[in-house]
C-alpha cells in the first residue's frame, strides 16, 4: 500500500503523471504494432514478391520505432520530471517541518540521523516516485497487452509460457521481504555513520585536544565495515534477483524453440507468426526484469517514507494559537504568573512569580542548573510553560503569533552560533535590511566596531563554519550586536560576556547602558560586576526566587547573593595575586624546604 503522504505529493503533480501515463500508452501501442510489421515483413519475403513492398514494410518498421522512441522520451519526461520536484517539495517540506520543532526535539534526535534521512531517504522517496512508478504501469500494461496478442497468435504456446512465467512472481514473493529488512538495515546503519561523522567534525576541536584522532577513526572504521556488511548482505539478495529471473526467462525462450517449432513443422503456425510470438515473448522479458526492480524501489521508498513520516508525525508543539493577536509596538512590561517548567520528570522551575516593568533592567543570579536559562527561553516560547502564564503587556504570550513575539526580542544565548557567512549577514540576521546602518551601530555598542577595523575584509569578512576565525569573544559580541541590530523592545542576554575579560566587560556594558535605556532588559551573569548596576536583581536557586531586590539590599541582607559576591571578590583577590607574583619568586623558600645533606 502507498503512504497516504506520498501520495498526496504525486496528487499535486498530477497533471505531469497523466501525460507521462498517456505517453506511455501510445508507446505501448507502437510497442505492439512493431512485432505485425514484422511478421507481414517475414511472411512476405518469397519469390516473385516485388521489393518495393517489402521498403514500405520496413519504413513503417523505422517509423514505429520512431513513433515509440518519441512516446517514450515524453513519457520520462513528464515522469521523472514530476519526481524531482516531488524531491524538491519534500526536502523544503522536510526543511520546514524542522524549523518549527522544539529545542527539546533536538535534544532528543542525532542531527547525523537527521541529515541521513534529508539525503539518503527522500532520494530513495524520488527514485521511486520516478522510475518505480514510470515503470511500474508501463509494466503492467506492456505484459497485459503482450499476452493478450501472444493468445491471438497461440493458445497452447501462450499457455506453455504463463506456467513458467509466474515463477517471477514467486521469487519476488520469496524475496521482498527480505529485501525491505536489509534496506532497512542498512538505512538504520548510514544514519549511524553520519551521526557519527556529524559529532566528530563538530568536535574536532575535543578530539584533537584529547589526541582521540586514532580511537575515534577505529571507531568509524568498524562502523563504516557494518555499513558495508549490510549493503553487502543487501546486494546478495538483489544479485541473485536478476540471474534467477534471466534463467526463468531462458527456459521460457527454450519452450518456446521447441514447442514452437513443432508448430511450425505441423503447418499451424507460419514462421512469420513464430517470430512475432518471440518478440513478444522478448518484449516480456524486460517488463519482468523491470518488475523486479520496480518492486525493489518499493520497498526501498516504501521503508525511506515510513522513516520520513517518523519526523514529520512529531509535532511542533511550539505553534501560533488558532486567532494569534499580533504584537504592535509593545511596551516590554513581563510578568511570569505562578510559572512551573519540567523537562520530562526533571523539574526546573518551581511556582515562579515575578513582574518586570516595561524599561527595566533585571539581573539573575543563581548557581548551575538553578533554571536561569530555562525561565529565560520561556519569554521568546522557545520553550512553554509546563503550568502557570507568562505574559508580555498583559497578554500570555501564548496568544502572540510566534513571527511578531519573536520579533520584539533579541535574544543572546549561553552557546554563540555564528553561520558560516559573512560578518556583516551574521549580525543583520532578522534586522531591517532597508537601514544600512543598523549594523555599524550594533558593532559599535557592543564594542565589536574596533575588531571589525582590523578584519581583512571589514563587515564582508566570511567567519568560517560556526565562526571559527573568530575568538570566544569576538563571537559573543557578535552575538549581542546581531541581538541589537533588530532594534527590539526586550533584549535578553543570557551569561552574553562570560567570554570576554573584565576590561571589555566593563566597556561593552557601558555602551550597553543607553542602548537598553527604553528597553526591558534581562541579564544573566556569574559575574557580579555585569549586574550589579540592574535594578532588580533576582537570586534563583533549586528553580525558585529565594531573594530580590538591589544591589545592595541584597548584600545587606546577607544571605545567598551576598555569598556568591563575596566569593566573587575571594577569586578575583587570588587571580590578582597569581597575576602579581613574578615567575621565579620564592625560589630561597624552595632551597631552604630541601634536605640538608
Amino acid at each position: 500500500m502507498l503512504n497516504r503522504r506520498f501520495l498526496e505529493y504525486v496528487r499535486a503533480h498530477r497533471r505531469a503523471y497523466l501525460i507521462g501515463y498517456a505517453a506511455s500508452l501510445g508507446s505501448i501501442a507502437m510497442a505492439q504494432l512493431a512485432p505485425w510489421v514484422l511478421r507481414w515483413a517475414i511472411d512476405g519475403i518469397r519469390p516473385g514478391v516485388p521489393a518495393p513492398s517489402l521498403l514500405w514494410l520496413a519504413l513503417l518498421l523505422v517509423a514505429v520505432a520512431a513513433a515509440e522512441a518519441a512516446l517514450n522520451f515524453q513519457m520520462r519526461l513528464r515522469i521523472l520530471g514530476a519526481a524531482l520536484h516531488i524531491d524538491a517539495d519534500l526536502r523544503r517540506d522536510y526543511f520546514r517541518h524542522l524549523q518549527r520543532m522544539p529545542l527539546a526535539f533536538y535534544q532528543n534526535t542525532r542531527i547525523g540521523d537527521l541529515m541521513a534521512r534529508a539525503t539518503n531517504d527522500i532520494r530513495a522517496v524520488q527514485r521511486f516516485a520516478g522510475v518505480g512508478l514510470m515503470r511500474s504501469v508501463h509494466t503492467v500494461v506492456m505484459v497485459v497487452a503482450s499476452i493478450a496478442f501472444m493468445l491471438t497468435i497461440s493458445r497452447p504456446l501462450t499457455v506453455s509460457m504463463l506456467l513458467i512465467l509466474p515463477l517471477v512472481s514467486v521469487l519476488f514473493l520469496l524475496l521482498g521481504r527480505r529485501i525491505r529488512e536489509r534496506f532497512d538495515e542498512v538505512q538504520e546503519r548510514f544514519s549511524s555513520l553520519s551521526a557519527r561523522a556529524q559529532e566528530n567534525f563538530s568536535g574536532i576541536r575535543v578530539v584533537k585536544a584529547f589526541a582521540q584522532e586514532d580511537a575515534e577513526t577505529e571507531t568509524f572504521r568498524r562502523e563504516n565495515e557494518g555499513v558495508v556488511c549490510t549493503n553487502l548482505a543487501l546486494a546478495r539478495i538483489q544479485g541473485a534477483l536478476w540471474p534467477a529471473i534471466s534463467l526463468i526467462l531462458g527456459v521460457a525462450s527454450m519452450a518456446l524453440l521447441y514447442q514452437g517449432g513443432g508448430e511450425v513443422m505441423a503447418g499451424r503456425l507460419t514462421v512469420g507468426q513464430l517470430v512475432q510470438f518471440s518478440y513478444y515473448l522478448a518484449r516480456l522479458s524486460f517488463p519482468m526484469v523491470a518488475l523486479g526492480w520496480v518492486l525493489n524501489l518499493w520497498q526501498q521508498g516504501r521503508a525511506s517514507m515510513t522513516r520520513l513520516d517518523e519526523i514529520f508525525n512529531a509535532p511542533p508543539r511550539i505553534t501560533d494559537p488558532e486567532d494569534p493577536i499580533e504584537m504592535c509596538d509593545p511596551h516590554g512590561e513581563i510578568e511570569f504568573r505562578d510559572v512551573s517548567f519540567a523537562y520530562g520528570d526533571r523539574t526546573v522551575l518551581d511556582h515562579v512569580s515575578l513582574r518586570i516593568p516595561a524599561g527595566a533592567a533585571i539581573a539573575f543570579v543563581g548557581a548551575t542548573g538553578a533554571g536561569k536559562s530555562s525561565l529565560l527561553q520561556l519569554i521568546p516560547r522557545l520553550c512553554d510553560v509546563t503550568s502557570g502564564q507568562v505574559l508580555i503587556d498583559g497578554r500570555d504570550v501564548r496568544r502572540y503569533s510566534l513571527a511578531s513575539l519573536r520579533r520584539a526580542i533579541g535574544f543572546v544565548p549561553q552557546e554563540t552560533f555564528l553561520f558560516s557567512d559573512t560578518l556583516w549577514e551574521n549580525i543583520a540576521l532578522g534586522a531591517d535590511a532597508d537601514d544600512p546602518k543598523r549594523v555599524p551601530e550594533a558593532a559599535r555598542i557592543s564594542r565589536l566596531a574596533k575588531d571589525v577595523e582590523d578584519f581583512p575584509n571589514g563587515y564582508e569578512t566570511v567567519v568560517g563554519e560556526r565562526g571559527v576565525t573568530l575568538s570566544g569573544g569576538q563571537k559573543q559580541r557578535t552575538a549581542i550586536a546581531r541581538a541589537l541590530a533588530r532594534d527590539p523592545k526586550i533584549v535578553i542576554l543570557d551569561d552574553a560576556l562570560s567570554s570576554v575579560d573584565t576590561v571589555t566587560e566593563d566597556e561593552i556594558l557601558r555602551g550597553l547602558r543607553d542602548a537598553l535605556a527604553t528597553r526591558t532588559s534581562i541579564i544573566v551573569s556569574h559575574r557580579v560586576s555585569a549586574i550589579q548596576n540592574a535594578d532588580v536583581i533576582v537570586v534563583l536557586d533549586e528553580g525558585r526566587v529565594v531573594e530580590q531586590g538591589d544591589h545592595a539590599t541584597l548584600l545587606a541582607r546577607g544571605g545567598l547573593y551576598a555569598e556568591m559576591y563575596d566569593r566573587q571578590l575571594l577569586r578575583d583577590a587570588l587571580e590578582a595575586s597569581l597575576d602579581e607574583t613574578p615567575l621565579d619568586a620564592a625560589p630561597s623558600d624552595a632551597s631552604a624546604a630541601e634536605p640538608m645533606s
